[in-house]
């Protein structure tokens, strides 16, 4: 039988399950990547479980979100994970290496691999042809120790890619018009494949754009075919015996077909605050911004900035308009810098800031209250940015240059000057230092972990209840992200390692008085939160679901979830659980009190049950779509549990 790249790359790494969309399988992990917002936690997981050392063929750990170091929490964390990878046999980017997903890419990504990364983006090194998901940091935890990585079988939609890009488009606008038409809900329960004529005119790291914003989606995974392309960029990374070539059979067939010409894309921009919220250009030329961002693990590339660069070579930008530029990695900001691409942006008054996540994250670089701000960012969710009152509006490299010369969004294709052709660097820098690699076992025996006075260690988490009286805290609507359930930026993330002291920002963005009443009900059994479509979408980070937990939540009921909160839910003890009948959720309001009787036979006895709601005679069906395996780990209140009992 014929099979597309997925299908190829899931057949040989298949250790659980079958593969039927829907179901429940087991991948074998080759690769992991954790970042430091993340990656603390990790490291605290892989003690507990007394790891010797990674299992997997590289796990690698990058410093790139919590860069500012306003005071010794940062610089401990990054001391801490310093020394944890020398621990258990992982490679280590420092500070300032750059972001994650560009410098993997670089450095260790490998075709026909798959890779799993407690950070939603790691989809992006799909470009390479591996399968790459984003999961919550246990699971990355799990792999690094040898285990399997269980997710539902996705169905693999594949885009057949033709024509070229117009002058003044780019990778951004590709994926966009894909945001355009599916909104962030599209992609769920799919891998997105790219496959046809169009290919040849993408570079790797203009797929790279394109893989990387297909979490935005909600995809699974984003998987481009390793072609020639790839063999050249790993040949410019002097890593060509990584290559393999890996492409879909002839006659392969996709559960879901759709085409996009290239020629046909025009620049399109996000209006706030969804990434989803994507319109042309034309409709928003005119209005004036504040700031306009280039960088990001979404346009992560040399010719992102360089293209930026020529743009307004010899030009300065508009007064009031603060031009900021945020590499992706030292590797690519040394080529700028030795192109002259670096001279020419700070002479037109563009601010630089070290290679990192940095604004993208809410780490500097916050616009003024009200004020907009162009960004080459995935993500424009509300107060993500770092201000309350955000307008962020996502953009290519393009349009955030034009823009900045003029002061107001602007279509690129008005400037009045010939589109810039770039050329790629004349000797490309291979900067092998981006990565401390792993030391030898009985060295690495001998390492004691560095932990500050910010590492806390998770609380014990009781066992399921039979029977639960449930307070719903929050009735919220559609297309709540991570970044509203626990914020990331400056003054929350540096508590990343403790869960006390970060759970105070649980849900503020939404409702600042959810941590009292939360944390009142812990001692009472709970509580519960009702939601709409997509709850969850966003960030990867677990602890989105760990702080809600910590302070009493027991059930999430919603119309659907994201899938990496979803599992983060279930590891974490937390049941998630959908409506059966979407229009029950007009009968429920905050303050409301659910009963779950029976609760521990009714879930394994069949995905859907009825719950009561206490003093109003109305009864809710709902459903759960828990494997056995997961039915196992919410009956003993998450999978640290679960792990510890299976000793």
């Amino acid at each position: 039988m014929p099979l597309n790249i997925t299908q190829k790359l899931i057949k040989d790494h298949l250790m659980a399950g079958k593969m039927e969309a829907g179901e429940e399988i087991g991948l074998k992990i080759d690769q992991t990547l954790t970042q430091d917002a993340t990656g603390t936690l990790v490291m605290l997981e892989l003690e507990a479980m007394e790891l010797e050392r990674a299992k997997t063929e590289a796990s690698a750990q990058y410093v790139d979100h919590n860069l500012i170091q306003v005071d010794s929490k940062n610089p401990d964390d990054h001391l801490f994970l310093q020394s944890a990878t020398r621990r258990f046999g992982m490679y280590y980017s420092r500070p300032g290496n750059g972001v994650s997903h560009p410098v993997h890419m670089q450095r260790l990504a490998k075709p026909g691999k798959t890779l799993l990364g407690s950070d939603s983006h790691t989809c992006a090194n799909g470009c390479m042809g591996m399968l790459a998901m984003g999961a919550g940091g246990i699971d990355v935890a799990l792999a690094i120790a040898g285990e399997p990585f269980y997710v539902k079988m996705p169905k693999v939609w594949g885009i057949n890619l033709t024509g070229k890009l117009p002058d003044w488009v780019s990778a951004k606008d590709v994926i966009l018009e894909l945001l355009r038409r599916h909104d962030v809900k599209g992609g769920v329960g799919k891998v997105i494949e790219y496959f046809g004529p169009g290919l040849k005119e993408l570079s790797a790291m203009d797929r790279h754009v394109i893989a990387n914003m297909g979490a935005e989606l909600g995809a699974t995974g984003t998987v481009f075919p390793s072609d020639k392309e790839v063999k050249r960029f790993l040949k410019e990374q002097d890593r060509e015996d990584d290559w393999i070539e890996l492409t879909a059979d002839k006659d392969a067939t996709y559960d879901i077909y759709e085409e996009i010409d290239l020629t046909q894309i025009e620049p399109l921009i996000a209006k706030p605050s969804s990434p989803g919220n994507v319109v042309s250009i034309s409709e928003l030329v005119g209005t004036p911004i504040y700031q306009s961002y280039i960088g990001s693990s979404a346009n992560p590339g040399f010719r992102d900035f360089a293209v930026a660069a020529q743009i307004v070579h010899d030009k300065q930008i508009a007064d009031g308009v603060s031009l900021d530029i945020n590499p992706t990695s030292r590797q690519m900001l040394t080529d700028l810098v030795k192109e002259s691409h670096i001279a020419s942006l700070l002479q037109s008054g563009a601010r630089m800031h070290q290679a990192g996540c940095n604004g993208c994250i809410g780490m500097g670089q916050a616009p003024a209250t009200g004020r907009i701000s162009l960004r080459t960012t995935p993500r424009n969710f509300p107060g993500r940015s770092g201000t309350k009152e955000d307008s962020v509006y996502l953009c290519s490299p393009e349009t955030a240059a034009a823009s900045a010369l003029t002061g107001q969004i602007t279509d690129p294709r008005t400037l009045g000057m010939d589109y810039p052709k770039l050329k790629d660097p004349k000797n490309p820098t291979n900067d092998i230092s981006l990565l401390d690699t792993p030391i030898p076992l009985e060295e690495a025996k001998k390492v004691e972990l560095y932990k500050g006075p910010n590492i806390a260690s998770i609380p014990k988490m009781d066992e399921m209840a039979d029977r639960l009286e449930l307070p719903i805290l929050l009735k919220m609507g559609d297309n709540i992200s991570t970044d509203e359930i626990l914020a990331g930026g400056a003054r929350v993330l540096p508590f990343r390692s403790n869960l006390p002291e970060i759970s105070k920002f649980t849900f503020e963005i939404i409702d600042d008085t959810y941590y009292k009443r939360g944390k009142a009900t812990v001692d009472k059994g709970g509580h519960a939160v009702v939601g709409g479509y997509n709850y969850g979408q966003g960030s990867s980070r677990e602890h989105a679901a760990l702080a809600p937990r910590y302070l009493g939540l027991r059930v999430a009921l919603v119309k659907d979830f994201a899938r990496i909160h979803w599992q983060n839910l279930v590891n974490f003890g937390v049941l998630p659980l959908t409506f059966v009948n979407e229009e029950d959720y007009d009968l429920l309001s905050s303050g409301d009190v659910l009963e779950l009787t029976d609760l521990c036979n009714k879930i394994q006895q069949g995905n859907q049950f009825s719950i009561t709601v206490k003093d109003k005679d109305q009864e809710i069906n709902v459903q759960h779509a828990l494997s056995e395996r997961q039915l196992e780990i919410m009956l003993k209140g998450g999978i640290i549990n679960w792990v510890k009992n299976k000793q």
